[in-house]
């Protein structure tokens, strides 16, 4: 079977970023590496444009538009780290936009995706119920309608290309600090990599760029609890479709993956792991505590499983982790009051 991208369409991804994607850090913590007794490099994707990953796959997508498309502009449904990554490029790239985005979606980031699309009248964000009404069908109806082109959160292969430049990315600024280990000597691949999933966009385009380059990384994926859809259709061998999850991850929030990202994680990931809501709060306390990183609750999901042993995850003791941090959109009010209600 063929799969809906490739190592190359990822570095194509990448030089159509340059320039435009800020090349994020890669962080370590002493505390993370004594309480894992792993090595964990974090890839801090909130500190990427926009605040999270999404942008990488958003650009990507629309960099590719024709000018016919670019004049009618884009239509994107998202919960909030897409409705902003759209809204942004498009504002970078000169076309107008439309966000479907739920009506519970963080306030910061409606917000901030309205901030994005200022000073052109043609675009607008447009609110829905998630527990009640259908995005996608909003979303098709309305591209349809207005003649514009619709690029959805994860399943399409320009925006999994462009999610996997993060790996990328990663596995370059670890070989990178390799040339400075403290023994003189280069540093080995990663051994792991962990990565949130939502519909399975970043993770996709990641195992793609990992297995290329080194068949023998492990691939973990990690889920919320209350919405392990992606972890259940591994175990079915076929796509599940849950009710839309109710945990504080919104960006997680999907109800299934996606027709071209599941075979993409069949093939190249090695399993899906969850953790709690209680212990994604545990997970951003830490960070923000010791490694002074403002983390949003899906962007917590893989140092979680990490940190908090999950069900399911090998044993990584004495290996090279890499961890996706994939977003830091938060509003504060709520960031503290998640952190405050750790023990």
């Amino acid at each position: 079977m063929t799969l809906a991208i490739c190592f190359d369409d990822v570095t194509a991804a990448a030089a159509r970023l340059r320039g435009h994607a800020h090349r994020t850090p890669v962080l370590r913590s002493a505390t993370v590496d004594a309480l894992t007794g792993a090595q964990v490099f974090f890839k801090a994707e909130n500190f990427q444009r926009m605040g999270a990953f999404k942008f990488r796959g958003a650009f990507n997508a629309l960099a590719q538009f024709s000018e016919a498309q670019r004049e009618r502009g884009v239509i994107a449904f998202s919960s909030g780290n897409h409705a902003q990554a759209v809204a942004l490029s498009a504002r970078l790239l000169g076309m107008p936009s439309v966000i479907v985005m739920p009506q519970d979606a963080p306030a910061l980031k409606v917000a901030a995706t309205r901030g994005y699309q200022a000073g052109d009248a043609r675009s607008e964000v447009i609110l829905y119920d998630r527990y009640t009404q259908d995005r996608e069908a909003i979303g098709r109806e309305l591209a349809q309608s207005r003649g514009m082109t619709l690029i959805p959160p994860f399943d399409h292969p320009h925006v999994m290309a462009g999610q996997g430049t993060a790996a990328l990315e990663l596995f370059e600024q670890v070989a990178e600090q390799g040339a400075d280990g403290a023994d003189g000597h280069a540093v080995p691949p990663l051994d792991a990599l962990l990565v949130c999933v939502g519909g399975g966009g970043l993770i996709s385009g990641c195992a793609t760029v990992a297995k290329h380059l080194n068949p023998a990384m492990q691939v973990y994926g990690v889920e919320p609890e209350a919405g392990n859809d992606t972890q259940q259709s591994l175990a079915r061998g076929e796509i599940v479709r849950i009710a839309t999850p109710r945990t504080i991850a919104d960006g997680a929030q999907t109800e299934a993956s996606g027709q071209l990202t599941f075979p993409v994680i069949q093939a190249l990931v090695d399993g899906i792991v969850t953790v709690s809501d209680a212990e994604l709060a545990k997970t951003m306390h830490l960070l923000a505590e010791r490694m002074k990183i403002v983390v949003e609750p899906t962007g917590a999901l893989a140092a979680a499983a990490l940190l908090q042993a999950a069900p399911g995850l090998p044993d990584l003791r004495d290996q090279r982790v890499g961890v996706i941090i994939s977003g830091g959109n938060v509003d504060l009010q709520r960031f503290a009051q998640l952190v405050s209600s750790v023990a």
